[in-house]
């Protein structure tokens, strides 16, 4: 368990910023990131559903900053992982919460430890 989760996290690294450029071809598309989400997501697919309801399958505005929440602006990317409860404890494991990797393997990290609890709510969108 603990040496997937080193890969996994492997990928997060980096450093904070509003403007991470993307890595993946596409991203900045909807349908194309949907499409990256729900394959980094295969074996658990409601926390693709969750994206879906969180961001539209958003991680970056039209400027190239983050995505962030429209309620609560401390919710950033494609996961909407709030800054003010998360980020102390994603930088200490070394998870740049603004890549979109960093986002989704942080959400992957919270869905092991919580299940889908981080994400209530939105369940009435994805508890569907």
């Amino acid at each position: 368990m603990i040496i997937p989760l080193i890969l996994l996290l492997a990928g997060a690294l980096g450093t904070p910023s509003d403007t991470t450029a993307l890595q993946v071809d596409g991203q900045a598309n909807p349908e194309t990131l949907g499409a990256y989400v729900r394959e980094y997501f295969s074996d658990t697919p409601i926390m693709a559903s969750i994206a879906w309801c969180e961001s539209r399958m958003r991680h970056l505005e039209k400027d190239g900053t983050v995505y962030r929440g429209r309620i609560n602006k401390s919710d950033v990317g494609v996961m909407q992982i709030n800054t003010y409860y998360h980020e102390a404890t994603a930088t200490d494991m070394g998870i740049d919460l603004y890549s979109l990797e960093g986002n989704l393997a942080y959400a992957k990290y919270l869905y092991e430890k919580q299940g889908t609890v981080p994400w209530n709510s939105s369940k009435a969108c994805w508890g569907k």
